[in-house]
């Protein structure tokens, strides 16, 4: 656009300073306004004929200078449009490519600070890159996205129809990591209209105030950035080991790190604080089981332990 424009400001001033070799039907002259019609005319091959060259100056300069300008015009124009056939055309191509071989994916809403580190954390644990699917809009984070080889629909994720290009039906899970609190909110009513709330959703927002209209939304897990970096910033001053912990057990390969598996049968009937392994949380049919209080909490069938796992040890579990 900013090429065509230059290209007709380049030629009306040219015409401009040559006008008095023009003559239009009006014969009174050529006006600034009458040199933008015939340099927008000329160049778009419309040609009406109701200005017209008359001079020999005038004449060659609409062989030297107007004839290669409409050339140039057209190949621009022509260009552009071939550039977003394709562009879309590759689009389509990848998204039907990658949908035939895709199942059990997750869909990522956003490539942000907070989706690139989503997907970093997916990497780290073990996830299939091939099963990872974002959904951006921002033609910077689609080319950022799309250099590391991840799967990619363009498009707002608030929108029906482009959720369905990423499959989100038969999807596992939907994180929702957008820099926009009102945007979190239309994406998970939309996920939970698309599939009758069978996906999991999990979704970031920045105030607490929001959390709760989330919930309400549909989402199944919500984040608080601002709480949680506030959190972290008050154990950094009143205990700053606490946070190098934090940190530690966060991040994967590293120290210490937080695992999920399966309950062995041996551990069924113990109590988890008695285990090897050192057990921080029980997961029974989705839900966290208190290990604490006045009844004893025992390992049941189908149980998920979550424990501390030291990454210098053979791997036994799934990292969370």
């Amino acid at each position: 656009m900013l090429l065509a424009v230059m290209l007709v400001l380049g030629t009306v001033g040219v015409i401009y300073a040559d006008r008095n070799g023009y003559r239009d039907l009006n014969e009174d002259g050529l006006t600034l306004l009458d040199c933008f019609y015939y340099a927008v005319v000329s160049l778009s091959t419309t040609g009406y004929g109701d200005i017209t060259p008359v001079s020999p100056d005038a004449r060659l300069v609409n062989v030297l200078v107007i004839t290669p300008a409409r050339v140039l015009f057209l190949i621009i124009l022509v260009g552009t449009t071939l550039e977003v056939l394709t562009h879309q055309y590759r689009n389509s191509l990848r998204i039907s490519r990658w949908r035939r071989k895709l199942k059990d994916h997750v869909i990522i809403c956003g490539y942000g600070t907070k989706g690139r580190a989503a997907v970093s954390a997916l990497l780290e644990t073990g996830y299939d890159k091939s099963r990872i699917v974002l959904v951006e809009n921002r033609e910077e984070a689609l080319r950022q996205a799309t250099a590391t080889g991840l799967a990619v629909v363009e498009g707002n994720a608030t929108r029906s129809a482009v959720l369905n290009q990423a499959d989100v039906k038969n999807c596992k899970a939907v994180i929702i990591a957008t820099d926009s609190d009102e945007a979190s909110v239309l994406i998970t009513l939309t996920v939970r209209q698309l599939t009758a709330g069978q996906v999991r959703i999990i979704a970031a927002v920045r105030e607490q105030e929001n959390a709760a209209l989330l919930k309400q939304s549909g989402a199944h897990h919500v984040i608080v950035s601002s709480s949680t970096a506030g959190r972290l910033l008050g154990l950094t001053t009143t205990a700053p080991p606490l946070i190098d912990v934090v940190e530690d057990l966060l991040t994967p390969g590293q120290g210490m790190a937080l695992a999920m598996r399966s309950a062995e049968r041996s551990e069924v009937g113990r109590n988890p604080r008695e285990l090897q392994a050192l057990v921080v949380a029980l997961i029974r049919r989705g839900k966290v089981v208190p290990l604490g209080g006045e009844h004893a909490c025992v390992v049941e069938t189908g149980d998920m332990l979550v424990y501390i796992r030291d990454e210098s040890a053979t791997p036994a579990g799934v990292s969370v």
